[in-house]
């Protein structure tokens, strides 16, 4: 069995959205990290993804298994239980995640500060 997953692994104050750098959508790259250390159900993805509905967790997984980067396993048991994990082509994204996590740490601030620029730029032009 594998370790819970950490609630606060996505920081909320974080702001991931300024990142430049998205792999098929917002949410990928997130669910990519959650799986990196093996199968995990639904709920258990929900918790550290707390901005994410159920639908579009739903249609981020079903992306994801389409371009193969999960596999999704459905064991019939009562109530039934369904896992998700990573293939090895969507194991090859944590090189790709983690140098952009990396470049994020060393040139977020900057990155920030120009869109403030723009924006204070963009308003005083109006």
């Amino acid at each position: 069995m594998t370790e819970p997953l950490d609630p606060q692994m996505f920081d909320p104050v974080c702001p991931s959205s300024a990142m430049p750098i998205q792999i098929g959508d917002k949410w990928t790259a997130m669910v990519v990290l959650c799986l990196e250390g093996g199968r995990r159900r639904f709920n258990e993805l929900r918790e550290p993804l707390r901005g994410i509905t159920p639908k579009v967790l739903t249609q981020t997984l079903r992306a994801m298994q389409r371009d193969g980067l999960v596999t999704r396993t459905a064991y019939d048991e009562n109530p039934p239980r369904v896992e998700y994990e990573l293939t090895p082509l969507g194991r090859s994204l944590l090189t790709l995640i983690a140098a952009a996590r990396a470049w994020s740490k060393d040139h977020l601030p900057a990155l920030l500060e120009a869109r403030n620029a723009h924006e204070s730029s963009s308003s005083s032009s109006r």
